[in-house]
């Protein structure tokens, strides 16, 4: 598995913040490219050798890639999860599919798009007024008409549309990456996620109640289970306050691009309990399992480098306040630069080194 780095701690933020972000900017440009080759999707006949009967399915594969990682993007912003099976397993593999139809798309097509930027400047192309733009000759590519209507806007226009809409879309999408008073600007994210004002009155993802936890299992019977190198230690919350305390300003990134301010978290060490079972010299990655009862992401591991990070915290507290059920009481893991669904609320068992 791969160490994901905890330094700097924002890394996840700006990383998955510019990846949601520029995936609702490009819209747009994907819109205008699937728009004027429209007429190559549906050239006739079909097949006409083998080369092309590979590059017809390599645009196929392209095409159906494309249109399905921006739809399913969309929707995971959204929160939308109308698809069958995981987000993240689907638009992983989706995109595997996406580079290697444009991989063999790009090969097939580089003599024609080396032919293309040496026929005419592209400068001289943008100061064309639509008075005076004139449509391409028909060629072997199919996409122009050999009775091209009169043009209605020139090829300066469209560039400008495509990347005034590009724009607006940026200027009501970044906001929810960036936060602060920018965050109110951010017309195209989930909105209803923040719970109020006070210390816990920053954004969730998932309730409390919409994965199921009920009162008996964050009450006063919860048990944090803390195992590893044959070893177990059980603590009640009380015990758990007892243990030497810390606290580390972090935000919370989520895949869907939002993310927090940075929170000041206080609780225990995970070095710290990954001591308790008799790692003191090394700590190794742990197995955190949650009371979480529906959904995805009831556990999640935490590599080594995680665990020895002195930022990486068991929180208990958040702001100077108990968290709130929302936010993961009795006790949330909160590590640097890891992402929002992989610091486990409402945890129950943490298992150092063995099945970890």
């Amino acid at each position: 598995m791969f160490a994901w780095p905890t330094d700097p701690y924002w890394l996840f933020r700006l990383n998955q913040g510019v990846h949601v972000t520029l995936g609702i900017v490009l819209i747009p440009v994907l819109l205008a490219k699937l728009w004027s080759v429209i007429p190559r999707l549906f050239a006739w006949p079909p097949v006409r050798s083998l080369s092309q009967a590979l590059e017809r399915l390599s645009l196929l594969l392209l095409v159906g890639g494309v249109l399905f990682e921006f739809a399913t993007g969309v929707l995971n912003v959204q929160l939308d999860y109308i698809f069958p099976g995981s987000f993240y397993v689907l638009h992983f593999y989706g995109a595997w599919l996406f580079i290697g139809a444009f991989v063999v798309h790009i090969a097939f097509r580089i003599p024609l798009v080396i032919r293309t930027l040496r026929s005419g400047g592209l400068r001289d192309e943008l100061r064309t007024p639509a008075g005076r733009t004139q449509g391409a000759p028909a060629d072997e590519t199919g996409l122009v008409t050999p009775n091209p209507a009169p043009p209605t806007m020139s090829r300066r226009g469209a560039l400008g549309m495509v990347g005034a809409g590009s724009l607006v879309l940026l200027a009501v999408t970044a906001g929810q990456s960036i936060g602060g008073s920018l965050r109110s600007t951010a017309l195209l994210a989930p909105h209803g996620q923040e719970p109020g004002p006070g210390p816990n009155g920053f954004q969730i993802n998932k309730t409390a109640a919409g994965v199921g936890i009920r009162a008996r299992d964050i009450g006063p019977g919860w048990r944090l289970v803390v195992r590893g190198g044959g070893r177990e230690r059980i603590f009640t919350r009380e015990q758990v306050l007892a243990l030497p305390q810390q606290s580390a300003a972090l935000p919370i990134a989520c895949v869907e691009g939002w993310s927090t301010d940075d929170q000041e978290w206080s609780g225990v060490r995970l070095a710290d309990l990954a001591a308790v079972v008799g790692f003191a010299d090394r700590a190794p990655g742990v197995f955190v399992e949650s009371a979480q009862r529906s959904g995805a992401f009831r556990s999640a591991m935490l590599r080594d480098n995680q665990v020895r990070d002195a930022r990486s915290l068991l929180a208990l507290r958040v702001n100077g306040a108990v968290l709130s059920p929302d936010h993961g009481y009795p006790a949330r893991v909160i590590v640097p630069a890891n992402p929002g669904v992989h610091n486990t609320k409402w945890v129950t068992r943490l298992t150092f080194g063995e099945g970890a």
